[in-house]
């Protein structure tokens, strides 16, 4: 029987930033690169695959400019492989649309130096998400190439990975040691000759089981960081074995991309039974994935589709570096958190300007709507695709009780929450210090309002500055010096602002649409109010009290009551960014020391209590002892419940100041009724998962899995800022929510529950995420075996407020009507981007979000509207009548819309 061939893969895997920060990585990156361009054109044998990433190759040109056209001539020539990714993400962390814009990115980025590797490769991915097989076909990939999560069942290097929506993609998992099975092949080579045949044949010998159909060996050679020897060409040239160089897409080139006949896999790959999967990244370093969500919120959700709808000019060069920004952060080990606090620090600064440059494209489209609103009014956009009612919190002005009506001068609800003082000021000063008071007027800003009058009185000596939020009246400060002149004697300096009130206001908006608010008319009333009495908050949906131990009971729509939920409990964690491992004596802490319920609002339209709860928690763990310290800290943790007039979910909010190191704090929620699953929405689906996780490789399967928009199981939904750690523990009857893990380094070569470092022992003293924490998340009871569309709809619109912008036109006009946006709804239909395309086109994204076929209406003003393919590129056209479309969506389907606005 011949030998069969092997192809050799050279590449490298590159971390933009891990252990070392993104500068000193990048220093490596361009020698490295320089070596490969020069051996690469001074030997047309040599072929190099440059990770499946093009953030690698843009780092490198700018350093390196003067040789963009030899690296777009190697990429020409097939010989450097670029792309398809931009970079290599964590598949968890990011939202789903984030993961097609990262795709897209990168393609697009290859194609411009000559062409793009089309193959989904995902080598170093802590699992993957389901959806990927039906990103990867709609972006025109037929192959992907994996390592880390593929379940046990896998016993041939090709599998057909199939998304939830039926979708499959041929896939080659790289066994035998992942991207780097054939990096020791070429190792300690003194004596190449007589040790690379051998070693050929050993990989040969330990691959061949893995390939019964026959067809040649993929042997990736190559490591973290490292370049392949310089004599790479000429070892494989001598040595008398069936070799030879390619690129990954070369060898992909001559596959099959078939899926008939291939074991099949559906959904998410998330095993350890064949390599780490390395879990505890979902929740160590909290805030990056705070920063992470809300940024991508406000590009996605708020700074898009507003600039689409909204915007006469154009912001798509903000929102480019924003999502150039949001792509970077995204990378497997940046979101994660598990690399040195410096690169912690660093990708939290470029996680927050993203965040800071959608919330700029907000601002400059509502500062153009807001012209025409009002002073002392406000404009409100709708994030959401369909008509919903929801609070917003606005200061106004007036006082009393005075009601807000709409600019079409329907009344709305309002709840008055505090009132501002109107005497900011009031002091004797003798008239030397006048000219020092005046400078406290930064151009008409005085107290942080704007003064709008200003009076001198002589006969009594007094000075009145009265100030408002915003005013439109002339204003000199030389006038107020003039005034005052020669003055002498003791003075009286008043500032008084007008009455204003901070106010909860109940408004209904049009789908993606605007609508004013402005003070005028009678209070209204709601329809269901908000109690709260004692320890009891009531909106007529939710009953929630608070038991003498600080867990709340809630009463269902049904009647029926869930106790315990809130429950707070912390335990010892001796592992690292990776894994959680706790102590063999590991001591909980779930009872508290002491309990106060404290009243923060009493409705009608919001209700809340503060559930104040203090703690001794061990202050370290005892990695002598294997256990935590016997000393010991305070601990406060308090939890806002808030219950909204209409919401069918409670809110909460859990704040503390971690004092303590080395454990993780989690809350807990009982669960109605007895949980075989869990129900977790993530990057374009929900993904139900099993009590346990499939184990074989040296890491404990604990079955703590991530979570995006809500987990539910049992009964119970819990709908989520951003992407959270669960666990469904307790025999099925308790759902645990990680609200912070606690770790001291980046990895630690002696953890109970992995058998191989992930990295160096490094300190980390920055994940010990001292200093307050703050999550908050919401409760909602649901019926069925499954969480259904209500708490779909739910959480995406617990996450996506409404939207607020301060009127600055002329005091007293109309204010203008509200404006329908663009509509799109359906059962289980998700609508996760709206994005101006250029040309008078705008582009939506869609997923059906349900196991059964949806229909998706769109209506707004449009009078095109074509099927898309995830990079943009036009499709089969849709049929329009009167500014309406429809969709039809398989199961999970996700499409892409392009839609001509009139």
């Amino acid at each position: 029987m011949n030998a069969p061939e092997i192809v050799v893969v050279p590449h490298t895997h590159w971390d933009r930033e891990w252990y070392l920060p993104f500068q000193r990585f990048r220093l490596r990156l361009v020698s490295l690169m320089d070596g490969v361009v020069d051996r690469m054109e001074a030997d047309p044998r040599w072929r190099f695959t440059l990770d499946g990433q093009m953030a690698a190759v843009d780092d490198y040109l700018e350093i390196r400019p003067e040789r963009r056209e030899r690296v777009a001539a190697l990429v020409r020539d097939g010989r450097l492989a670029v792309g398809p990714w931009q970079i290599l993400h964590d598949e968890f962390l990011c939202s789903g649309e984030n993961i097609v814009r990262n795709l897209e990115l990168g393609l697009r980025r290859a194609e411009e130096l000559g062409a793009a590797m089309m193959v989904g490769y995902l080598p170093d991915q802590f699992g993957h998400c389901a959806q990927t097989p039906q990103i990867l076909k709609l972006a025109g990939i037929e192959h992907a190439c994996v390592w880390r999560g593929v379940p046990d069942r896998v016993r041939t290097r090709s599998f057909a990975w199939e998304a939830p929506d039926g979708t499959a993609i041929r896939t080659q998992y790289l066994p035998e040691g992942g991207y780097g099975n054939a990096a020791s092949m070429f190792e300690d080579f003194a004596d190449g000759a007589s040790l690379l045949p051998g070693r050929a044949a050993g990989f040969a010998e330990a691959m061949s089981p893995w390939y019964p159909d026959g067809g040649p060996l993929l042997a990736m050679y190559g490591a973290d960081h490292t370049a392949p020897a310089a004599d790479l060409a000429d070892r494989i040239g001598g040595a008398g074995a069936d070799m030879r160089l390619d690129t990954l897409a070369g060898y992909f080139a001559a596959q099959d991309p078939s899926t008939d006949g291939l074991p099949r896999v559906r959904g998410e790959l998330r095993s350890h039974a064949r390599a780490n999967i390395l879990p505890g990244v979902i929740s160590v370093r909290p805030r990056l994935k705070q920063l992470m969500g809300r940024a991508e919120r406000l590009v996605e959700r708020y700074a898009e589709p507003l600039a689409a709808l909204w915007y006469t000019g154009d912001a798509q060069r903000f929102l480019d570096l924003a999502w150039r920004r949001l792509i970077e952060v995204s990378c497997h080990d940046s979101v994660t958190g598990c690399g040195s606090d410096e690169t912690a620090e660093q990708v939290a600064a470029r996680m927050a300007e993203a965040g800071q440059l959608g919330r700029a494209v907000c601002d400059l489209v509502t500062a153009e709507r807001a012209a025409a609103v009002p002073l002392g009014a406000h404009l409100v956009f709708n994030p959401t695709p369909d008509v919903r009612t929801g609070l917003v919190f606005l200061d106004v002005p007036g006082e009393g009780e005075e009601g807000l009506v709409t600019g079409d001068g329907r009344p709305v609800p309002v709840q008055v929450l505090e009132t501002a003082p109107t005497v900011l000021d009031d002091a004797v000063h003798p008239a030397s210090a006048l000219p020092v008071l005046l400078e406290r007027v930064y151009g008409r800003v005085l107290f942080g309002q704007e003064i709008r009058a200003w009076s001198v009185s002589r006969d009594d000596r007094t000075l009145t500055f009265h100030v408002t939020a915003r005013a439109n009246t002339p204003f000199d400060i030389g006038d107020v010096r003039a005034a005052l002149r020669g003055a002498e004697g003791e003075w009286r300096v008043r500032i008084l602002a007008d009455p204003r009130r901070e106010v909860a206001v109940l408004v209904e908006a049009p789908p993606l649409g605007l609508v004013t608010v402005r003070p005028g008319g009678p209070a209204a009333a709601p329809d269901t109010p908000v109690t709260a009495v004692g320890n009891v908050l009531d909106n007529g949906l939710l009953r929630a009290e608070v038991r003498d131990d600080g867990t709340i009971g809630l009463r269902t729509p049904g009647g029926g009551v869930i106790e315990g939920i809130g429950r707070i409990v912390d335990g010892g964690d001796l592992g690292d960014s990776y894994n959680y491992a706790p102590p063999a004596a590991d001591r909980l802490v779930g009872d508290p020391v002491s309990v106060r319920v404290e009243p923060v609002r009493s409705g009608p339209l919001v209700a809340a209590l503060d559930i104040v709860r203090t703690y001794r928690w061990p202050a370290s763990g005892d990695f002598a002892g294997d256990a935590r310290s016997a000393a010991e800290e305070d601990a406060t943790v308090v939890t806002r419940a808030e219950l909204r007039t209409g919401e069918p979910f409670l809110r909460l909010r859990v704040t503390f100041d971690n004092r303590c190191a080395d454990h993780r704090v989690r809350l807990h929620v009982s669960l109605p009724r007895l949980a075989e699953s869990s129900f977790a929405e993530g990057q374009f689906a929900v993904v139900e998962r099993g009590p346990t996780a499939e184990g074989g490789f040296g890491e404990r399967p604990v079955p703590t899995y991530p979570a995006n928009g809500f987990v539910a199981a049992g009964g119970l939904a819990v709908l989520l800022e951003h992407v959270t750690e669960y666990e469904v523990t307790g025999g099925g009857r308790e759902m645990a929510l990680t609200l912070m893990r606690s770790i001291g380094h980046l990895s630690r070569d002696r953890n109970a529950y992995r058998d191989q470092p992930a990295g160096p022992q490094l300190p980390t003293p920055g994940a010990q995420s001292r200093g307050e924490r703050t999550v908050g998340m919401a409760i909602m009871p649901y019926a069925g075996a499954r969480p259904g569309d209500d708490v779909v709809d739910a959480a995406e619109r617990y996450r996506h407020d409404l939207l607020t912008a301060a009127g600055y036109g002329p005091a007293g006009a109309p204010a203008p009507p509200s404006r329908d946006g663009l509509s799109i709804t359906g059962p289980g239909v998700v609508t996760t981007s709206l994005r101006p395309r250029g040309d008078g086109w705008i582009e939506a994204r869609m997923v059906a979000q349900s196991t059964e076929p949806a229909t998706a209406v769109l209506r707004g003003p449009f009078t095109e509207a074509t099927r898309a393919d995830p990079r943009g590129r036009p499709g089969l056209p849709l049929d329009v009548h009167d500014g309406t479309a429809t969709l039809a969506l398989r199961p999970w389907e996700i499409a892409t819309v392009r839609l001509r606005t009139a």
